[in-house]
């Protein structure tokens, strides 16, 4: 079976969130099953793309309404991910630094996808699934039924959308419909949500299956989808959760280049804690105290407007018997909270704002705790890379999280849960915290190997996937 994966982000090529792991890892799998699975997204100017060997593939030509734009794909020579990429380029709208954020994404993504289908509308030998990935592709699956360019040859071929994040949508007002390439205008509706055309809402009516990242996120959207409750419910015959996995070969604090000592589950306490005293030095923090950590975007959904109060609350309540450590960037304003935060608690707090892949690496293994509050986890990757590196993971019960982190009150739990996204419920897990981690020598430990054992690989994920590819 032929799989091609369409997506605005793939690790390590160019990556904002989980849609990139998910992407630069779910291929690679399936590829191991004895699927032949290929990734299609733009050609960002990033580091990787200089840093490697590519060879032209194909050249082209479509329209973006009355605009005419000429398009070229390349592929990467040496499969070095386990899988073939290919990257789309449209002259001055996808030759940028960054993903997303531009006055004309709407622009740059349509035309991405419009590009993606004449190509493949041109291949001799035609795939037989196209795997779309959030609003960015949502519109494909419209454009191979119904626009007249497409449709003969593409209107056949199975469709598959996974939601990663229903909050982000895409959707645009009619007035730009003249971007799509001319469709049947009797299916317009297929377009339409709320009066506006809504490419996640599109997708969700034109594709085969819908899938999400964890069975709770897939309930939670019939009751909260920013506006898409009623369309999931309306849908959810073809929709079903599948959880996503880890690369274990990529996040393996065994070989883990990355790290200052490498570990498993069964040297961790010499290893955590010779990664511990190095942040720790690095950052001005005390490792004999618990370290707890916060990795990702500063941004409301992840409730990191919330983490300034919280953990002022926490060193003045806990009498500075815990330190923490911040990775992230996002909202200014919380950034400058949090800069400001670290001198009126140095030693007992510190922040990096901005990302690095190496630092993240190093407070996963480093730290005692990884603090995860979002209002909104779809699956969630980081308490996954946690529970590997074996931190426990305070999370609130959402989504993913809920699914993958049991509570360490009840029967083999392997962390901390609480129910609201407010600072009292993070404070009060924080004192939840020191109580387990001044057990140390029993539960503390017992956990902290166990939760390493755990199996969140991607072989079961990849196997529910093509599972789903047939019966689509």
């Amino acid at each position: 079976m032929e799989i091609i994966h369409v997506a605005a982000e793939c690790y390590p090529v160019a990556k904002a969130g989980g849609l990139g792991d998910v992407v630069g890892a779910l291929p690679k799998y399936q590829n191991q099953l004895g699927e032949v699975a290929k990734v299609v997204m733009p050609m960002y100017r990033t580091k990787f793309l200089y840093d490697n060997e590519w060879e032209l593939v194909h050249e082209g030509g479509q329209y973006l309404g009355p605009q005419f734009f000429h398009y070229s794909v390349i592929r990467e020579k040496t499969n070095k991910l386990g899988f073939d990429l290919f990257l789309v380029d449209v002259n001055g709208l996808l030759d940028r630094e960054k993903i997303y954020g531009y006055s004309d994404d709407t622009e740059r993504f349509i035309a991405f996808q419009v590009a993606v289908c004449d190509w493949i509308n041109q291949w001799t030998s035609l795939p037989d699934v196209i795997h779309c990935h959030d609003h960015h592709t949502g519109l494909i699956p419209f454009m191979a039924r119904y626009c007249y360019a497409f449709r003969d040859r593409l209107g056949g071929i199975p469709s598959v959308l996974t939601v990663h994040n229903a909050q982000y949508q895409g959707d645009m007002d009619w007035g730009k419909s003249y971007l799509i390439p001319a469709y049947d205008e009797w299916k317009s509706g297929m377009l339409e949500w709320n009066n506006r055309i809504n490419p996640l809402a599109s997708a969700v009516k034109c594709v085969s299956k819908v899938t999400t990242v964890s069975n709770s996120y897939l309930e939670e959207m019939r009751h909260a989808a920013n506006g898409l409750e009623n369309l999931f419910e309306y849908e959810k015959g073809k929709c079903s959760g599948i959880l996503n996995g880890i690369d274990n070969q990529l996040w393996d604090p065994a070989t883990d280049p990355m790290l200052a000592k490498n570990f498993d589950a069964e040297t961790f306490e010499k290893g955590k804690r010779k990664n511990k005293k190095q942040l720790c030095e690095q950052f001005g923090l005390d490792p004999e105290k618990p370290l707890i950590t916060f990795i990702g975007r500063l941004v409301g959904e992840k409730a990191a407007d919330l983490l300034p109060e919280a953990i002022s609350q926490s060193i003045y309540q806990h009498h500075g018997h815990v330190s923490f450590l911040v990775l992230g960037s996002g909202d200014p304003e919380v950034e400058g909270r949090l800069d400001q935060l670290k001198y009126q608690f140095g030693g007992y707090f510190n922040v990096y704002i901005g990302y690095s892949e190496a630092l993240s690496h190093m407070l996963y293994a480093g730290a005692d705790f990884l603090l995860m509050p979002s209002r909104v986890e779809p699956c969630g990757l980081n308490q996954l890379y946690a529970l590997r590196y074996g931190t426990v993971p305070m999370v609130r019960s959402t989504g993913g999280l809920k699914d993958t982190v049991t509570d360490f009150g009840d029967w083999q739990g392997i962390g901390i849960r609480f129910n609201e996204a407010s600072v009292w419920d993070i404070t009060y897990s924080v004192g939840r915290a020191l109580d387990l981690y001044n057990n140390k020598k029993d539960l503390f430990n017992w956990m902290r190997g166990f939760m390493m054992k755990i199996d969140h690989s991607w072989e079961n994920a990849a196997e529910r996937y093509i599972q789903l590819y047939r019966t689509a």
